[in-house]
């Protein structure tokens, strides 16, 4: 590999300002300093040092974001905030948000340059659930239960497969119900029309879970981490 393009993809750096710190004399290889930007290094056995620092590379970059409201989950958009705006500048090459939340839900999202991995993961064969809990406008009751086991046709004469539904906690006088829902599809609103279809509301919605990926309720809001080594195995082991 290029130094360059080693120096490059592992700071978040284009490929011109790669070349700038080698010719300037910033980096070196194998404690060597190198100045030629063709150089070639091998990822797995040399030592590249950015201004004394070990650069570390990483081919993919793995996020799990809490993803707050008004934001959307695309690269770019004229007029709305984007996942990837909260990503900081020097981490968002290449990244994309793997699936999509509507403007108005929260929870998990993850933020990769891996395709292959987020092909899998939105692949219908593949089957992987994704976890919700939803506050719901109505009394959600044991028939509701076993309307979504079934699969439900939505007003539009759509069918969704069967969805796994668990009430958390009711509110009797505010007829609100608290609700977690497990669904193996990814159809546009989903579950709003899931329950639009037995005439309740979707007040809340937020994604806490999706293949073997826990959303870590240490990230806040708007915030996002690194994948550990142990989430990301577990996640590929569940699709491959």
């Amino acid at each position: 590999m290029r130094l360059d393009k080693f120096i490059a993809d592992a700071n978040g750096l284009t490929r011109s300002q790669a070349k700038k710190l080698i010719k300037d004399g910033s980096v070196s290889v194998n404690q060597k300093n190198i100045k030629q930007t063709k150089y070639q290094v091998d990822a797995k056995s040399d030592v590249v040092q950015l201004e004394g620092t070990t650069v570390i590379y990483q081919k993919y970059s793995y996020y799990m974001m809490n993803k707050p409201k008004n934001v959307v989950s695309a690269t770019s958009d004229d007029s709305e905030k984007t996942v990837v705006d909260l990503i900081a500048e020097t981490k968002r090459k290449g990244l994309f948000p793997v699936g999509r939340l509507d403007k108005d839900t929260t929870g998990l999202l993850l933020l990769t340059n891996d395709g292959e991995l987020a092909h899998k993961l939105l692949s219908p064969k593949k089957h992987v659930t994704k976890i919700y809990r939803a506050l719901i406008a109505g009394e959600v009751t044991e028939k509701t239960i076993q309307i979504f086991a079934k699969g439900i046709t939505l007003r539009d004469g759509e069918t969704t497969k069967p969805a796994i539904l668990k009430i958390l906690a009711t509110n009797s006088k505010k007829k609100e119900t608290k609700v977690e829902i497990s669904i193996t599809e990814g159809k546009y609103h989903q579950i709003k029309r899931m329950f639009g279809a037995v005439s309740m509301k979707v007040q809340e919605l937020k994604r806490v879970q999706m293949g073997n990926l826990k959303l870590d309720e240490k990230v806040n809001l708007g915030e996002y981490r690194e994948l550990t080594s142990e989430e990301l195995s577990n996640l590929v082991k569940k699709i491959d």
